[in-house]
């Protein structure tokens, strides 16, 4: 008996050993379609990422690094912990053991029968433009010191109103652009109005706040957020006719002198919405933050008000510096009900954008509260001087708190009544912390 069952266990780690020979995973048939589905967008020459996994050959010294990254959850990088998110790329449990099992067994090539086509991207960009705007020229940026956020004026005219269902901003030189915005700039719009079109004018964010008399920002550059879709269920952007471009620009310095002309690519929709896509210029925020030197849990929250019907909100994108450290958003609906739409880390390095798996309808009357904290403490290792009480400003050893919100509502509706600041985006600025949370509710009981 004792025999028999040493023949049977044999027999099994033999069949076992049969079967793991006959799935060995492969580059070609296992690890290059999950590479194009979730990498290849930032992992391609003149991306961000700093190697390309198009090919077996770019990517085979990079086996065990991916295989660390992905057990680590460093990659692909998403930092939402509540929400539910179309765009979440987090990779599934299969996913991830294809790619450690790979990494494993002497990441072999495969059969180049297996290999599936190559992904095609159009001249470097993730989506076929109709048009192609560019800065008109460079802007030189100095070895050192600080830089004011830029403004370009770009003369472009259109000739006809025009609705967009996708823009991407791509950078010149991504080394010094942290983050890039192309602002829609209407026929009569006082801003920007005097200036030389193609001349870089300094202004800082906080004379970016409000929809400025009807601009919509249109396309963004932030560390992989790519290219932004606006068609969510038949809704467009909108460019009135007559208008220009303004490329709001927010550099660097990196210790030699660089250059940059960036550019937006736009791909028109075929025929006028029913739905127009709005993006909020970075409210609810928080211009009134101050953050102690060395609190490393230090709170500060903003909110606005929803002031027309019919809108529904879609996309989430959280900005702050290099001492964020988690960001929050509630909605307080007109019944008194609330619910977290998103809670995630924060990770200066990737900016990423949240788009809702389904459109959340936000009545007039909704408010918008963001909580975020920060740690300006020591044990921040990215903290510029952990000795300084931090108040808001557009350079990274300054700090930040806005959203960047996306919404959808009728396309006759007013933009400039969409938001409204309101509970502790409207207190005067404090002298020691805040506006925190308890400021806030305590505002809202008066």
């Amino acid at each position: 008996m004792n025999m028999l069952r040493v023949s049977l266990a044999f027999s099994v780690m033999g069949m076992t050993a049969v079967a793991a020979s006959n799935s060995t995973v492969t580059f070609n048939k296992d690890v290059l379609p999950i590479l194009q589905k979730s990498c290849q967008r930032c992992h391609r020459s003149g991306e961000m990422a700093p190697m390309s996994f198009l090919t077996y050959r770019e990517t085979r010294p990079w086996a065990k690094a991916m295989k660390e990254a992905v057990l680590t959850k460093k990659m692909p990088p998403w930092f939402a912990e509540q929400g539910h998110f179309a765009n979440d790329p987090t990779l599934s449990q299969d996913q991830v053991d294809t790619l450690v099992s790979w990494a494993n067994n002497g990441a072999l090539e495969g059969d180049a029968k297996d290999r599936p086509a190559p992904v095609t991207f159009q001249d470097g960009w993730n989506m076929n433009a109709d048009m192609i705007v560019e800065m008109p020229r460079e802007f030189h940026i100095p070895a050192t010191g600080t830089i004011n956020y830029q403004n370009i004026r770009v003369k472009v005219n259109f000739p006809e109103d025009k609705w967009v269902v996708a823009a991407e901003m791509r950078p010149g030189n991504p080394k010094v652009l942290h983050h890039g915005r192309v602002i829609v700039l209407p026929p009569g719009s006082s801003w920007m109005s005097n200036v030389v079109p193609g001349e870089p004018y300094g202004e800082g964010s906080e004379g970016m706040g409000g929809t400025k008399e009807g601009t919509d920002l249109l396309g963004k550059y932030n560390p992989g957020l790519g290219a932004q879709s606006f068609d969510i269920g038949g809704s467009a952007k909108f460019i009135p006719k007559g208008s220009d471009l303004v490329f709001n620009l927010h550099y660097t310095s990196v210790g030699s002198a660089q250059t940059d002309r960036s550019k937006v690519g736009l791909v028109f929709a075929k025929r006028p919405p029913q739905m127009r896509y709005w993006m909020s210029p970075g409210t609810p925020h928080a211009y009134n933050l101050v953050i102690p030197a060395g609190d490393n849990n230090a709170e500060v929250v903003s909110e606005v008000t929803v002031g027309v019907d019919g809108a529904k909100l879609i996309y989430i994108q959280p900005h702050m510096h290099l001492r964020g450290k988690d960001y929050e958003l509630r909605v307080t609906y007109p019944t008194g009900e609330s619910e977290t739409v998103f809670k995630g880390i924060w990770d200066f390095n990737w900016q990423v954008g949240y788009q809702l798996a389904k459109p959340l309808p936000v009545p007039k009357g909704t408010k918008i509260l963001a909580i975020a904290h920060y740690d300006n403490s020591v044990n921040n290792k990215f903290n510029p001087d952990p000795s300084k009480t931090i108040w808001w400003g557009d350079q990274n050893w300054d700090e930040m708190q806005a959203g960047f919100l996306g919404l959808m509502f009728d396309a006759k509706t007013d933009a400039n009544q969409v938001f409204i600041p309101s509970g502790p985006s409207v207190l005067p600025r404090g002298t020691t912390a805040g506006p925190t949370l308890a400021a806030a509710q305590a505002t809202g009981k008066k």
